[in-house]
């Protein structure tokens, strides 16, 4: 019997191996098909918008084909693959590689869409692992976007080769990581509960990265409105169809991130690149500048010295610094200064670091010769963020932190105050403060009802007489009058007894009995 279990024991385990490496086989794949779906939707999506504009177009340049390379191509720009323009006027290729930022949200929100949910696990299913689910991901991603890539070199808008390896496998990493993260439970909160200073950091940075995007945004819209003519008129005439300008507008909205990281370089100092060889900055505008007609670009200022309002644009950086200082001196009330000093000096470093990237992203090349370099200098705006962040958040920080912590010491050190009287009674002074001292409550004796009337056989005991009580007069000597009458004798208080009572005496001679009959 033994032996048959023992047999029996090792025809179940192999089984039972190959059940669980089926399993985690089918979730790979799963998390496979998901990556592919993903690329999918991000490009069908671009797809049918660029097909509903080629169809309201009444004067389309090309067939359907001509429409899905276009759409191929923008899925490649949104994940920062510089694209290379074939039909130019002169001939000659001519890169493109400014991405719109918010084109960049879709495929980046539906990669981490699918990572998140490759590590759920399903009804009889093992869990994949963060690693395993981020490689199977991005394979399936990449599979679609190594044939987009392949596409789109027949058409209009063939990707740069070096830039599609480089980019594309980057930014599905990056996006699927985040999703496996989030997937996780690993928050930024519990890396702030374990390493308190770098959560502090983090969230500071972001602080300040927000409030410098937001203030070149307002740049942005604050010249718009000052060269409101300018724009209307590139509006009006780089297309003069209902469908073309719709198409021009939708174009202006997906680049609005990039006017506000525009908008944040300007105010840094380093300004903007119009060109090879032309600068625009707070303080003068340098060169010749290659400005193609759009209407966000009609909102630049002319070439020379620059006026009084431009240089307000310090205010966007100055902001962004004290806001880092705020929000890191407002947690470090109980930290040294000199880690206070540390802790703003990283939220600067790493709010440079990002702003870098977004500049790199945000611009790129428009063409050849004077269009080669456009947007603004990476390396100088994420410089220029760190610095304007570090000398203005380290001071502000420190004394944030020394405002919070002489007004925690103040309060330690005064006294509880008495509660204020109420209406207009007059308020009692501390040193005449007593401490009232509640009485003790009496005990209290049962009470029963036959104790408030007395039994005809119970003699009720004398009350004593009070003390302030005037005395009692003494009885008058004088005879009772004759027709006064006697006194009645007193009730018994007492049962009367068995035997017969004693007759009534006779009155005196001389006074008449007292009774009802009278005299």
């Amino acid at each position: 019997m033994g032996r048959v279990t023992h047999l029996t024991e090792q025809g179940t385990a192999p089984a039972t191996d190959a059940l669980v490496r089926g399993a985690r086989s089918a979730v790979l794949v799963s998390a496979v098909v998901r990556g592919g779906v993903a690329a999918g939707l991000g490009l069908g999506a671009l797809a049918v918008l660029v097909t509903v504009l080629w169809i309201s177009s009444p004067y389309p340049d090309s067939g359907p084909g001509g429409a899905l390379h276009v759409a191929a191509g923008l899925w490649l720009l949104a994940h920062g693959v510089d694209l290379v323009r074939t039909d130019t006027l002169t001939g000659v290729p001519a890169p493109l590689g400014i991405a719109p930022l918010l084109l960049v949200a879709l495929p980046g929100w539906l990669a981490h869409r699918a990572a998140r949910d490759a590590m759920e696990q399903e009804d009889g299913r093992p869990r994949l692992a963060a690693a395993g689910a981020v490689g199977a991901v991005t394979g399936g991603y990449l599979l679609v976007g190594a044939a987009v890539v392949l596409y789109a070199a027949g058409g209009p808008f063939p990707a740069d080769p070096l830039a599609a390896a480089f980019w594309l496998p980057g930014v599905t990493l990056a996006a699927a990581g985040a999703g496996a993260w989030t997937a996780s439970g690993r928050t930024i909160a519990p890396l702030a509960r374990r390493v308190p200073r770098a959560g502090v950091a983090l969230r500071s940075a972001a602080v300040g990265l927000l409030t410098l995007l937001a203030g070149g945004a307002v740049l942005v819209a604050v010249s718009l409105v000052w060269h409101a003519a300018a724009v209307a008129d590139a509006y009006t005439h780089l297309a003069g169809e209902w469908s073309g300008r719709l198409a021009v507008a939708l174009l202006i909205v997906v680049l609005v991130p990039d006017a506000a990281v525009w908008g944040a370089a300007y105010g840094l100092g380093p300004g903007v690149m119009l060109g090879a060889g032309a600068v625009a900055s707070p303080y003068v505008v340098m060169g010749a500048p290659a400005v193609p007609t759009f209407p966000l670009l009609a909102a630049l200022p002319q070439p020379g010295p620059t006026m009084w309002a431009h240089w307000l644009s310090v205010a966007v950086p100055l902001a962004a610094g004290v806001a880092l200082g705020r929000r890191t001196g407002r947690v470090a009330t109980t930290w040294t200064a000199r880690a206070t000093t540390w802790t703003a000096l990283q939220a600067a470093g790493l709010c440079g670091v990002v702003t870098a990237l977004l500049a790199a992203a945000s611009g790129g090349p428009l063409g050849v010769a004077r269009l080669a370099a456009f947007g603004p200098v990476w390396w100088a705006t994420g410089a220029a963020a760190a610095l304007w962040t570090a000398a203005l958040g380290v001071p502000v920080a420190l004394g944030v932190r020394a405002w919070f912590r002489r007004a925690e010491a103040t309060a330690a050190e005064d006294p509880t105050a008495s509660p204020e009287p109420a209406g207009n009674a007059a308020p009692v002074p501390a040193s005449a403060a007593v401490t009232a001292v509640e009485p003790e409550p009496l005990a209290e004796e049962p009470f029963e009802p036959y104790d408030l009337f007395p039994a005809t056989w119970e003699t009720p005991s004398p009350e004593p007489p009070s003390p302030d009580a005037p005395a009692p007069e003494p009885a008058s000597p004088e005879p009772a009058s004759l027709n006064a009458p006697s006194p009645e004798p007193a009730q018994p208080t007492e049962l009367p007894s068995p035997e017969p009572a004693s007759p009534e005496p006779a009155p005196p001679k001389g006074e008449a009995a007292d009774g009802p009959d009278g005299p």
